[in-house]
């Protein structure tokens, strides 16, 4: 019986994040581009997914926590509470939980990427990799 509550809460906790995630507003890669051409642009990007997809290649200036580590990086991630923060993941299942958690938390200015990582890379627009950082 347990099993089967904790697969509930799961299915329920992943269908939240779902809908939550079509409720953040869009921006879309050319917005984005654009907005972070500004000289004094107020645009974080967060990028939540793993610290190895990061590594293989993530857009510009983004910082990576990961969406199952948003929780215990919220002190570190309040310094952004003022800023528009557009989260981003592969697919988009991963941000629309950390959008959730971000919400909760009074972050105001969400964004989600439109197309997530997938798209970005499909359009073949800048990424870094840890090999462009050495």
């Amino acid at each position: 019986m347990r099993t089967f509550k904790n697969i509930i809460a799961l299915v329920f906790s992943l269908f939240s994040a779902v809908i939550f995630a079509g409720e953040t507003p869009q921006i879309s890669q050319q917005d984005l581009l654009t907005a972070l051409k500004a000289p004094k642009h107020n645009i974080v990007v967060l990028d939540v997914r793993s610290a190895q997809e990061y590594k293989n290649g993530h857009i510009v200036d983004a910082i990576n926590v990961s969406h199952n580590t948003i929780t215990e990086n919220l002190n570190f991630l309040s310094q952004y509470k003022d800023k528009t923060v557009v989260v981003y993941c592969r697919s988009g299942r991963r941000a629309g939980v950390a959008e959730h958690i971000l919400a909760e938390n009074n972050f105001r200015d969400l964004r989600h990427l439109t197309g997530d990582m997938n798209a970005w890379l499909k359009a073949e627009l800048p990424v870094v990799t840890a090999k462009d950082v050495n």
